[in-house]
């Protein structure tokens, strides 16, 4: 029942109580009284939920509203590319230097050091050997654990050394010589092999091994003609090279 027709009973019970005595009066009275407000309250009660519904409703559209919601970056989830892998150049190894004629020019009949470098306290010799080439003959002395420290070439005009320590004398092929002197060497820890080559070549005639004794060794060169050569050393490995200018 709404307010209205509630107020509309009301105001006829009163106005007939107020006119002609009516036996019911009362009773209209008395249900209007009692009875409209109890068919009000499920109205009210109704409206009210319905009013508290509809905010819930909303609240609950504001809050999980999609079309608020931030919207995933572009690519999100997906897994990102990895950097394609960059092929670095492989190093070379060093490639091994081979003897080769040095752009110093030959000498003739004077001396070659002495030269001083860094290098270890001893250093052991390996290995020795000879050849030929187009222009000069070689002598090549390596060197297992570093370049000598200390070594010079001495030029004389005629083949005779002194072996070493001993002070006996030795000729050997050739009209002159070179004495090469390694100081700070061992010869004979890591070389087994001879001691004397009878070569044969038109500039280097013989050499001959003539002191390895106390941390010194000798070479002894015997060469046809004047004693012309020029000395270098090379890496990989380390080895003293001589070659004498042929005719």
């Amino acid at each position: 029942m709404s307010n209205e027709k509630f107020r509309d009973d009301l105001n006829r019970a009163f106005d007939q109580v107020s006119g002609s005595s009516n036996p019911g009066l009362g009773d209209r009275v008395r249900y209007a009284v009692t009875q409209a407000p109890a068919a009000r309250g499920p109205y009210w009660i109704a409206a009210v939920a319905a009013a508290v519904i509809a905010v819930l409703i909303v609240g609950v559209l504001f809050i999980a509203n999609p079309l608020r919601r931030p919207s995933a970056p572009i690519g999100a989830g997906l897994p990102s590319p990895s950097a394609s892998a960059v092929a670095s150049p492989t190093a070379s190894p060093e490639p091994t230097a081979t003897p080769s004629a040095s752009t110093a020019p030959f000498q003739c009949a004077t001396n070659y050091g002495p030269v001083t470098q860094s290098g270890p306290v001893v250093a052991t010799i390996s290995d020795v050997k000879t050849g030929t080439h187009p222009g000069y003959d070689r002598i090549t002395i390596t060197f297992n654990n570093g370049a000598p420290a200390n070594f010079e070439v001495r030029a004389q005009s005629n083949a005779k050394f002194t072996m070493g320590a001993s002070g006996q004398s030795v000729t050997l092929l050739g009209d002159s010589g070179l004495l090469v002197v390694i100081r700070g060497a061992d010869e004979h820890t890591s070389y087994s092999g001879p001691t004397d080559f009878k070569t044969g070549y038109s500039k280097l005639r013989e050499a001959r091994q003539v002191e390895d004794f106390e941390g010194t060794v000798q070479w002894a060169l015997g060469l046809s003609g004047t004693a012309c050569y020029r000395v270098y050393v090379l890496k990989n490995p380390d080895r003293l090279v001589i070659d004498a200018q042929a005719p």
